[in-house]
């Protein structure tokens, strides 16, 4: 399974308190995380988690970014995992 794949299927998580563990330990592969912050919610029916995090450096930050398809937002990281309705 790819780590595309894997963010994908993080959507499934029955668990919102498991999120941040599984968010964590998919990032963690590339690299350590320094900080992780995750919101959920609702918008048209839609719920979806806001995963904003840090890695230790920038290249660690830019793989994930090429790998995972997260974007900036300011000095974090934003990753979006849409959960079931």
């Amino acid at each position: 399974m790819t780590s595309r794949e894997r963010l994908e299927s993080l959507g499934s998580c029955g668990d919102m308190a498991s999120l941040p563990s599984a968010v964590s330990a998919l990032c963690g592969e590339f690299g350590r995380v320094t900080r992780l912050d995750v919101f959920t919610m609702t918008e048209r029916q839609k719920r979806r988690a806001l995963c904003f995090l840090r890695l230790e450096s920038p290249a660690q930050e830019q793989q994930l970014m090429a790998d995972l398809g997260a974007s900036r937002f300011g000095d974090d990281l934003l990753m979006i995992v849409e959960l079931p309705g």
